[in-house]
């Protein structure tokens, strides 16, 4: 992450400052990984980067979490299909990961491809995501289920 930030900000520009808990984004990353996957959602970015890194970073933002995307598919979605290695290479420039969620992508075969946080943080910050999906979704059946049998208890 240092590396990212002194890429983009210079070496000597950022200073790392621990944050309490408690305290504005850094409530919103410790949600995300208690299982609030979308509390990261809502938070705001500003970064420096071209035109074209900008529309890769704002269009992983539009990836659902618990979803993947392959680098040719985001490639299309940007609207430029034959830009596939340069998709890659905006992907792995993000300077904010996870609330830019460069994490969901994947190769074009359906494998884990680089992450500057090792493979091994990308599969399980998308496990953790997909178990969040599910305990979500299960949740809600649950809830539906239980809301039609109070409607059927009305007309019996």
């Amino acid at each position: 992450m240092r590396r990212l930030l002194a890429r983009h900000h210079g070496k000597d520009e950022v200073e790392l400052i621990p944050a309490p808990p408690s305290f504005g984004p850094a409530s919103v990353i410790a949600a995300y990984f208690d299982g609030e996957i979308h509390a990261i959602d809502s938070l705001p970015t500003s970064t420096e980067g071209t035109a074209f890194q900008k529309r890769v970073w704002q269009a992983l933002r539009e990836i659902p979490a618990g979803q993947t995307v392959s680098y040719g598919e985001l490639a299309t979605h940007i609207g430029k299909p034959a830009a596939v290695r340069a998709v890659g290479l905006a992907n792995g420039a993000n300077p904010i990961g996870i609330v830019v969620p460069c994490h969901r992508v994947i190769g074009a075969d359906g494998s884990l491809t680089g992450y500057g946080g090792g493979l091994e943080r990308k599969r399980w910050l998308l496990n953790h995501e997909m178990r969040a999906v599910r305990r979500s979704s299960v949740a809600a059946a649950f809830h539906e289920i239980h809301r039609q049998d109070d409607t059927m208890r009305l007309f019996y």
